[in-house]
């Protein structure tokens, strides 16, 4: 028995040492890490080396556990106000839109498996939901800088939709086991829906508001906060479930909760839950990748890969544009969003549900959602940044290259510890000053250690300590970072003229309009009918249609007021030929510059004060 312990401890060792190491040729090659971690459980397991695991229980359990850790970190490191901006959208998507997914898909189940409608809809509840694993590295590690309403929106919806896929496939797994058919489809499974999203809700807020107080009232022991972070998210992750709410949206709401306060030792909770997240990866991509039998895929391949297909270009692009129709997204960002629909560990988690439940075609549902999976690693998770680089959606950056360590301080300090390595050509490096509210203690140059007040003139490479107030952190950034100039190559991105943002709105509805501002927008400048467009806060690279053209905000000052805008006079170059993807305010352009082409009334492109970019 000892000798078979440690056989199992070193074997799974060596397994996660793997997917450790094949992490960094991934990182050089480009490949989707989680399809790699899958193919290595996949290359260890019984038509691989040999390792038999079959235990689809514990693999649940596994995956549940892992996914809870994922979801904390994920909402741990998403800000207020990107969950505020993305709210409406993200959530549409999380609930209407994979309700629509599952449905759609189970027309595509129904036509290259021959399933019942029941049962091509429970197909399409397991992969109806985006993976938050997946979504969460690649907009996050993958390098891929875009909108900031984009991003937002993907990653609150990969960590909210977990939950309905989740309800769904579990109800209908009852209703199948049942034998009931749509009659098991009552009032009572919508009153068990509501009750399952309240409850998690409910607790999940509870349990972040449980997780601060906590941390700030035991803050003996720094090297505990981790732990009691951990703890306090998986008792909200179990106490949820276990009263018949959704743990895995307690969990994640718990985390925005407690991501969004001032924390004990936070930066020492985000570094630990960053690894140990990692690990949960790891672990259930390896798991999943055990559980499935190769040898098994040949019988099913073709459909499976064909539904894969289904899912990707028909059922996922139709769910996504009739859930944002209401949003201000442009084509291109519905169609990237649309793109961005990876299915990860949670669809092979619910494709264990129907063996668990003991369906009569439970391994059927488990092995093509698996190819499902892997078909859409392989073809989405290689080509999310080509596809946004190809939609023009990638964003300039502002800021080159930055080295910075923020460091908790002890008891309820109002002040930080952020250390910043100073970079080659950064603002600072070039005579800039450190403003007065920050205050540099030390500086480390060439491995010796000095006080600031006697470095002199900084120099490449010093590393410096800076105490300062958490709010001006991001201000202390630019002036330890280079700032990238806009290209000529980023015309097209950003317009090629710009104008005035103290002008009154007034002049831009005289020159793109007539007639499109209400009047309480006719007595603001052109800055605040931006900002006010885009939600109450600009932020860089924000694009606001107004009439024929597009207002982009070029760049803001410290105090984020828009300090430039460009105008661009042909904005909307269609993603498709096709008539999709569009929104309801570009669908009502579309029918007014028709009517006024038809009317033969020209469209007018001057008479706002603009000035050429240099």
């Amino acid at each position: 028995m000892v000798e078979a312990f440690y056989i199992f401890l070193l074997v799974a060792t060596i397994l996660v040492l793997a997917a450790a190491f094949s992490s960094l040729i991934a990182f050089r090659f480009g490949a989707p890490l989680l399809l790699v971690f899958l193919s290595i459980g996949l290359a260890a397991g019984v038509d691989g080396l040999g390792i038999a695991f079959d235990d689809f229980a514990l693999a649940y359990m596994l995956g549940s556990l892992a996914l809870a850790v994922i979801l904390f970190d994920s909402g741990f490191g998403t800000s207020i106000y990107s969950f505020r901006v993305a709210a409406w959208p993200a959530l549409t998507l999380a609930s209407v839109g994979v309700l629509l997914t599952a449905s759609i898909f189970a027309v595509g189940a129904m036509l290259f498996l021959g399933f019942s409608w029941l049962e091509g809809l429970l197909l399409g509840s397991i992969v109806g939901s985006t993976d938050a694993a997946a979504v969460f590295f690649l907009l996050r590690i993958g390098g891929i800088n875009i909108r900031d309403h984009v991003r937002s929106t993907l990653e609150v919806e990969s960590g909210t939709n977990d939950p309905m896929a989740i309800f769904l496939t579990i109800a209908l797994v009852e209703v199948l086991a049942s034998g009931e058919g749509f009659a098991g489809l009552d009032a009572d499974f919508l009153m068990l829906f509501v009750k399952q999203m309240s409850l998690g809700l409910l607790f999940g807020f509870l349990g972040g508001m449980m997780i601060v107080w906590t941390l700030n009232r035991f803050t003996s022991d720094r090297s505990l906060a981790p732990i009691f972070a951990l703890a306090l998210a998986l008792l909200v992750f179990s106490f949820t479930g276990a009263i018949g709410g959704s743990g895995f949206l307690a969990v994640y709401v718990a985390g925005i909760y407690a991501g969004n306060r001032r924390m004990f030792a936070r930066e020492s909770i985000a570094r630990f839950h960053e690894g140990l997240t990692w690990l949960a990866q790891i672990i259930m991509f390896i798991v999943f990748g055990l559980l499935a039998t190769p040898s098994q895929f040949p019988s099913i391949l073709l459909p499976a890969v064909a539904l894969a297909l289904f899912l990707v270009f028909v059922a996922r692009p139709l769910a996504v544009w009739l859930s944002l129709l209401p949003f201000e997204f442009t084509q291109q960002e519905t169609g990237f969003v649309a793109w961005v629909g990876l299915r990860g560990a949670v669809s092979v988690l619910l494709a264990i549900m129907p063996l668990i439940g003991g369906l009569e075609n439970g391994l059927l549902f488990f092995n093509t959602a698996f190819i499902i999976v892997m078909v859409s690693l392989l073809l989405q998770g290689w080509t999310i940044k080509p596809v946004a680089e190809k939609l023009g959606l990638i964003v300039p950056p502002r800021m080159g290259e930055i080295d910075k360590i923020a460091l908790d301080l002890p008891g309820k300090s109002t002040h930080e510890l952020v250390s910043y390595r100073v970079m080659k050509d950064s603002p600072v490096l070039r005579g800039e000053r450190i403003p007065r509210w920050a205050m540099p203690s030390l500086v480390i140059r060439d491995g010796k250690s000095m006080r600031y007040q006697y470095a002199g003139r900084l120099q490449e490479g010093d590393q410096i300590y800076l105490f300062v107030t958490a709010p001006y952190i991001r201000l202390l950034d630019r002036l330890f970072a280079s700032r990238i100039p806009v290209e000529a190559d980023d015309e097209d991105f950003f317009g090629i003229f710009t104008v005035s943002p103290s002008r009154p709105a007034t002049e831009l509805d005289a020159a793109y309009g007539p007639g499109l501002l209400s009047a309480a927008e006719q007595a603001m400048t052109i800055a605040e009918l931006v900002t006010q467009r885009s939600g109450g806060k600009a932020e860089y690279a924000d694009r606001v249609r107004f009439g024929s053209v597009v207002l982009i905000v070029r760049d803001l000052d410290d105090q984020d007021t828009i300090r430039s805008i460009g105008i661009s006079l042909e904005p909307v170059e269609p993603a498709t030929s096709l008539p999709i993807f569009i929104n309801m305010r570009e669908i009502a352009h579309r029918v007014r510059d028709r009517l006024r082409h038809y009317r033969g009334k020209p469209v007018k492109e001057g008479g706002v004060e603009a000035q050429s970019v240099e």
